[in-house]
């Protein structure tokens, strides 16, 4: 079993900045892909940010150039910094991991979300 805890959520003001981070704690995997969701209220979840065991990534148009992406393999962290915020950005943020059991078998996990909200 894999758990996710997240934290960094709160209140920011346009323009601002906000890190998001979250840990992942089991044993007997390894982590193929991390990543970070959103859901904002009337609308369907969507992929924001996702980083693979190699390093490469991908984001959502919406945050290109204001969001990072970045994970410590090491330790199975995966941090969202998050520049230049807008109201839009506002949801609830989940943490998402996809492993690779040693036994070969692949399951996806999420977070409990956390709450952005972007206002003045």
């Amino acid at each position: 079993q894999v758990q996710l805890v997240e934290s960094g959520g709160g209140l920011v003001q346009p323009g601002g900045s906000l890190r998001l981070s979250c840990a992942a704690s089991g044993s007997s995997f390894s982590i193929n892909v991390m990543g970070w969701y959103r859901q904002a209220p009337g609308k369907q979840r969507e992929m924001v940010a996702r980083i693979f065991s190699g390093g490469s990534t991908n984001y959502v148009d919406s945050v290109k150039g204001r969001f990072t992406i970045s994970r410590d393999n090491a330790k199975n962290w995966v941090y969202l910094q998050m520049d230049s915020v807008k109201p839009e950005d506002t949801a609830v943020y989940y943490c998402y991991v996809y492993i690779v059991r040693d036994s070969g078998g692949r399951s996806e996990y999420w977070g409990q979300g956390t709450q952005v909200t972007v206002s003045s």
